[in-house]
């Protein structure tokens, strides 16, 4: 079962000279994917049996443990983002969706990331089943700022005081929680000030429907600005080894401020970890039209995952584990969160937080992975119009 098999494996293991002890060797990779079972190992040429029990493969991985903002919630570097669970990277199956929040809180993956976009409302409900009766034991940021349209999958943005009030209320519902942990303005509405956006939110904290401020994809101006309304204690934006351009101005601006960074799509939206080798997604797949993963930009950064693949397999952990490592590793106010549909990959996840990574070994990673290799935009120009570039 261990090895994705219906029936136990019997494993003939040779002892060791020294000992009575069956030898057993796994590769990192496979102990998350065995972590939730027993196994029963026969040594030859004794035909004993041995049972390991299912503890001693728990993904029991020491959380690396942050502050999100100055005085704010603690929270481990590698959360969750909870996006994937409603559809966004093709079809999802709410049993397995359920059941990975649900091995999160079993690891202490406990800091997650939804939004009221995302799959109009779903995901908030579905992690809101998942909270019922733990509430306590999750950091829990949301975020406001779109408004669905009538047009098929096409939302636009709204970052009006009278909509951050009514859409916070809506979260609430769906939640079932009484307040927010973390509360995000999901993109920058140019036609509403950040100052009136922000003094919006802050009502809602002062009201105690929400604890802490976030922006998402915002430049480094509009976080100062947003600063002097309210601390804001978290700055979300893509960043990975393929999309590093929060670091110089916002990366400065977030040290300054004392505001946490939260790297979403720090797997670069599943293609660094090297599973993907054809540009074939489904059609409800956001992936499909993501510049980087279509035509030759494709295969031009399937050059930068063997690099990674190479470079994993030296460290001895897996591509994504090197990626998110690597995220985590760039500074102490950076969080993490991975979106997967899998508890196996959540559990792939989770261990990238015991690799270690030198100085030397992030040097090496940025002369060999240089930022001027990766091919095409992170989104399409429609779509990177919306990100705050001020």
């Amino acid at each position: 079962r261990a090895f994705g098999c219906s029936k136990a494996i019997l494993i003939p293991l040779p002892f060791s000279a020294t000992s009575t002890s069956p030898v057993l060797s796994v590769d990192p990779g496979m102990r998350s994917r065995a972590a939730r079972y027993s196994i029963v190992l026969r040594s030859e040429p004794y035909a004993q049996r041995h049972t390991i029990d299912a503890s001693y493969w728990e993904c029991k991985v020491e959380a690396i443990k942050r502050t999100l903002g100055r005085g704010g919630q603690e929270g481990p570097a590698i959360g969750l983002g909870c996006m994937v669970l409603s559809g966004t990277y093709g079809p999802a199956e709410e049993r397995e969706s359920l059941a990975t929040l649900d091995r999160a809180l079993e690891l202490g993956c406990n800091f997650w990331d939804t939004a009221d976009v995302y799959g109009r409302g779903h995901n908030e409900q579905l992690v809101g089943r998942a909270l019922k009766g733990r509430r306590e034991g999750v950091v829990l940021a949301t975020k406001c700022g779109f408004v669905w349209t009538d047009a098929k999958d096409e939302a636009r943005i709204d970052g009006s005081p009278r909509h951050i009030r009514s859409a916070c209320e809506a979260s609430l519902r769906r939640l079932g929680v009484d307040a927010i942990d973390l509360y995000y303005l999901h993109r920058l509405d140019s036609k509403v000030p950040i100052e009136d956006s922000v003094g919006a939110m802050a009502e809602l904290v002062r009201n105690g429907k929400v604890r802490h401020l976030g922006l998402s994809e915002v430049s480094a101006s509009t976080l100062r600005r947003a600063a002097k309304v309210h601390p804001i204690a978290a700055l979300q934006s893509e960043y990975s080894l393929w999309t590093r351009d929060p670091e110089g101005a916002i990366f400065q601006a977030c040290r300054e401020l004392g505001t946490s960074f939260v790297a979403f799509s720090p797997v670069g939206r599943g293609f660094l970890a090297g599973a993907i080798s054809q540009p074939e997604f489904a059609a409800s797949d956001f992936r499909r039209n993501v510049p980087r993963l279509v035509g030759n930009n494709f295969q031009c950064n399937l050059r930068l995952v063997e690099k990674i693949r190479q470079l994993a397999a030296e460290k001895r952990c897996t591509p994504a584990q090197l990626a998110l490592a690597w995220v985590i590793a760039q500074d102490d106010f950076i969080f993490a969160i991975p979106g997967t549909r899998r508890r196996d990959h959540l559990e792939e996840d989770w261990r990238a937080q015991q690799v270690r990574l030198t100085p030397a070994d992030l040097a090496r990673i940025r002369e060999d992975l240089p930022e001027s290799a990766i091919a095409g935009e992170r989104y399409t120009p429609e779509v990177m119009a919306r990100v705050d570039r001020s």
